[in-house]
This record gives structure tokens, C-alpha cells and sequence, in this order.
């Protein structure tokens, strides 16, 4: 597990890899990107990003994703994958926002954990991103990130993740962190093809390291 020192070392080489690292789900309001972040789950935001320009002139508020069927609704996400549970899910967050908050977004986190398919990830998004306060929500990026620098343990539950980034990085850096997590999950140390040989933390690295063994 990486000391205090190795995270630090960690954050400093994440943000000169990635200073302006930010969401890149397309949104222009914070219900806007609570509905990409569902959408999001499973998918890429890339994929995301190619289906909201239609279905955001179509659907402005919670109320016109409820005056249609949810098979209509299917049809206008079916390129996203899982897209018939994500339509049900909108629906019913959707609802909940009508019912609950008068058709707004709430702004606390234990209000949006409480809103129909929204997790812990999604919550942190829109608290990080739509409300500016800081928060880690831990996608596949960040796990994977987590673990192979050695920041989390291999046997982590998303949980454990999270609290553990939480309590290893400052709260001050939380969010930018998330970010630049995604970037270098993203773009760099992939799941698949980790660009090893290049890394700046590869010193510290024991996943990387260890493919660089293997290669010889």
C-alpha cells in the first residue's frame, strides 16, 4: 500500500498529467446531467454523449419524460446498453423529483441517494459536478486506478474505495482528484492496454511493474 508520501507523489503527477481533467458527459443543467450519469452506468460517456443531444431537445423536465410511454422512451435510448432498465429508472426518478422537490434536482447528497436509481456514484457526481462540493465517486476508472497504484487493496468493495480515497486525499482535492482518476483511467492506464512503458508512476506501480516483468 502506497504511504502518505506515494499518494502525494501520486496527485502531484495526476495533475500535471491532467490540470483541467472535468466531466465530459454533455450537459447544460444539473438535471440534465443526473439523467446522463444513469445513462452513463455500463457505458461509455462517449456512447452517452451521442444519444443526449436528441433526447435533451426532446426531454427539458422531469414532467416530459413522464408524459410519454416508457416504450417510447426505450426507443429513444436503446443504443445505450441496459437501456430498458435506465428508461424505467428515469421515469421513476423523474417522478420522485415531481412528487418530492417540485421537478428540481435536490442539492444534498442524502436527498439524491434517496431519488429512484441513483447510487452512490451518480450522487456524487451531480454533488461534485452540478453543486460544487466535493466528493469521489468511484467508477470503474477509478477503482482500477486505485488498486493498481496500490492506494486501495485488490479485495476493495466500491465502498471500501471510496472511504479510503476520502480519507487518504484532502477533502479540498476531492473532486479534481476524481477527475484526473478518470483522465489517466481513461486515456492512459487502461483497463486492458496500460500504456506501462510511458508512465510517470510506474516507480510506485506494483501492477505496472509487474507487466513490465512479464514483458522482460
Amino acid at each position: 500500500m502506497l504511504n502518505k508520501k506515494g499518494v502525494r507523489q501520486v496527485l502531484d503527477t495526476l495533475e500535471e498529467m491532467f490540470p483541467d481533467a472535468k466531466c465530459e458527459l454533455t450537459h447544460s443543467n444539473e438535471f440534465e446531467l443526473l439523467v446522463a450519469v444513469i445513462l452513463s452506468a455500463q457505458a461509455t460517456d462517449a456512447l452517452v454523449n451521442k444519444v443526449t443531444p436528441d433526447l435533451f431537445e426532446k426531454y427539458h423536465t422531469p414532467e416530459d419524460y413522464l408524459a410519454v410511454s416508457l416504450e417510447e422512451l426505450q426507443q429513444d435510448i436503446r443504443r445505450i446498453g441496459l437501456y430498458r432498465n435506465k428508461a424505467k429508472n428515469i421515469r421513476k426518478m423523474s417522478a420522485d423529483l415531481v412528487e418530492k422537490y417540485d421537478g428540481k434536482v435536490p442539492s444534498s447528497y442524502d436527498e439524491l441517494i434517496n431519488l429512484a436509481g441513483v447510487g452512490r456514484k451518480t450522487a456524487n457526481v451531480v454533488m461534485s459536478v452540478a453543486f460544487d462540493e466535493p466528493a469521489i465517486a468511484v467508477d470503474t476508472h477509478v477503482e482500477r486506478v486505485s488498486k493498481r497504484l496500490g492506494i486501495c487493496r485488490w479485495k476493495d468493495s466500491v465502498l471500501e474505495v471510496e472511504k479510503t480515497l476520502m480519507r487518504k486525499i484532502p477533502e479540498e482535492e476531492w473532486s479534481d482528484t476524481h477527475h484526473r482518476m478518470i483522465f489517466f483511467g481513461r486515456y492512459h492506464c487502461k483497463a486492458k492496454t496500460p500504456n506501462c512503458p510511458e508512465c510517470p508512476l510506474l516507480e510506485i506501480c506494483r501492477e505496472g511493474q509487474k507487466r513490465m516483468k512479464k514483458r522482460g
